[in-house]
């Protein structure tokens, strides 16, 4: 995989340009993902605050989370596409939700854990070999 790597959300308003690998991609099965993803499970890479930067005007929303920490969400207000989501209690680590569709690889985003498997839906098979966790990590 050739750095950066750039994405942008579905009108095109909001964009990023990645330039270091994520340090995990975790595939999450808490309800709450389900929601977002409208699907079985949400997939987040994980990634340095300093490896990666955004053009376009975002919004914010955010809810408590299990943890008791607020879950910070950041979306293009235009198309409504989720950016990423961060812990203002940690914010040089960001959670990369929108990914880039034309990569040369796309295996980069291939989850290397599931979280939150106490809560996938039973139709769901967890592939092989991949770590899982029953809540969160």
């Amino acid at each position: 995989m050739h750095y950066p790597v750039t994405a942008s959300c579905q009108c095109g308003q909001v964009s990023y340009e990645l330039r270091q690998p994520p340090q995990a991609v975790i595939a999450c099965h808490c309800t709450e993902c389900q929601k977002l993803a409208t699907g079985p499970f949400s997939v987040t890479a994980v990634v340095a605050a300093s490896d990666i930067s955004f053009s376009g005007t975002m919004k914010e929303w955010s809810r408590a989370a299990d943890s008791g920490n607020r879950n910070h969400a950041l979306f293009c207000p235009e198309c409504g596409n989720r950016i990423y989501h961060v812990n203002p209690a940690a914010p040089d680590t960001l959670k990369l939700k929108l990914k880039p569709v034309n990569a040369e690889d796309n295996s980069l985003w291939e989850p290397t854990v599931h979280i939150w498997v106490s809560e996938k839906q039973p139709w769901y098979p967890l592939p092989e070999g991949v770590p899982t966790v029953a809540q969160q990590p």
